[in-house]
């Protein structure tokens, strides 16, 4: 499949369109520097990681509106204090300018993470991001513990990155977030990369917990499975997962070193169903942020 065809793979579906969890657009200084890390092949990379989608912004939105991405994020992460709140003002207003894409926001655990959490909640957002890898911090974190628990009764999914790939850093693996999950059980959390490669311990995680889901953002593709295989015998539990809105469509779109289609192929050749891929694509989504197509 080359990205061409993917229209073709979602209507085949009796879908209207995909809706992709896991995107990023980034201020331009942050992304200039975010792309520079990618292109040195950093610490936290360690392989070459060539970026497919190195274009401007508006060509970016109209890549996925071509692709037939209906609904996407803009997910930012702050890696230092004194960042989350600009960087949750920059988001929410490129979505209120950027038809289709949610609104997106972050935090860093800081004396003011509160507030400004709350004044993104109070400003609409949809959506928060954290990543523990480049982040380097706990997420037990006790001025976080408030934090937790108001995106816990508002419903607010939170995309982390937990998983300990590519490198393990810090604070990475299913026990630092398992420690969030076990005093806020009802957070929505979504797992980003399916958790990879601790693939089976974040899947019990999501079996154990109400409301936590796994992206399949990279999992599953060619790239990935060089650097953490796949279980096959975890594929029972990945369709059951999926089948109960457990699983969502991500891609880490535009910061993916090759086609956005490969991650379709990826989902598709997993052979687990139509129902396992209409739910992956865009039901799941869909249900948890009471979306409807657009456009």
């Amino acid at each position: 499949m080359i990205d061409e065809d993917v229209p073709q793979f979602w209507s085949g579906l009796g879908v209207p369109g995909l809706f992709d969890v896991h995107t990023h657009f980034l201020p331009p200084r942050m992304e200039r520097r975010v792309w520079s890390h990618f292109d040195a092949g950093g610490p936290l990379i360690g392989r070459p990681w060539p970026i497919a989608y190195r274009t401007d912004v508006p060509t970016r939105v109209r890549t996925l509106d071509a692709l037939g991405v209906k609904w996407f994020s803009a997910l930012t992460y702050a890696h230092r204090p004194d960042m989350a709140a600009d960087l949750n003002r920059w988001a929410l207003d490129f979505a209120a300018r950027t038809p289709g894409c949610l609104r997106s926001a972050t935090f860093f655990p800081e004396p003011d993470v509160l507030a400004y959490t709350r004044e993104a909640l109070d400003a609409g957002a949809q959506i928060f991001k954290l990543h523990l890898q480049v982040g380097g911090f706990d997420p037990r974190d006790p001025v976080l513990d408030e934090v937790w628990g108001l995106l816990a009764e508002s419903r607010t999914p939170v995309v982390v990155h937990a998983g300990s790939g590519p490198v393990a850093n810090g604070f990475t693996g299913p026990v630092p977030i398992g420690g969030v999950l076990a005093r806020h059980r009802s957070l929505d959390l979504i797992v980003a990369h399916a958790g990879a490669p601790e693939y089976n311990e974040f899947f019990t995680l999501a079996e154990r917990y109400p409301n936590v889901r796994l992206d399949t953002t990279m999992a599953f593709t060619d790239f990935f499975e060089e650097m953490a295989p796949f279980p096959p015998g975890l594929r029972p539990r990945l369709r059951e997962l999926g089948l109960r809105g457990k699983v969502l469509l991500g891609s880490d779109f535009p910061t993916i070193p090759y086609a956005y289609a490969h991650q379709l192929d990826a989902l598709a050749r997993l052979e687990l169903g139509d129902s396992w891929l209409r739910a992956v694509c865009w039901e799941n989504a869909c249900d948890l942020f009471g979306m409807t197509p657009r456009g």
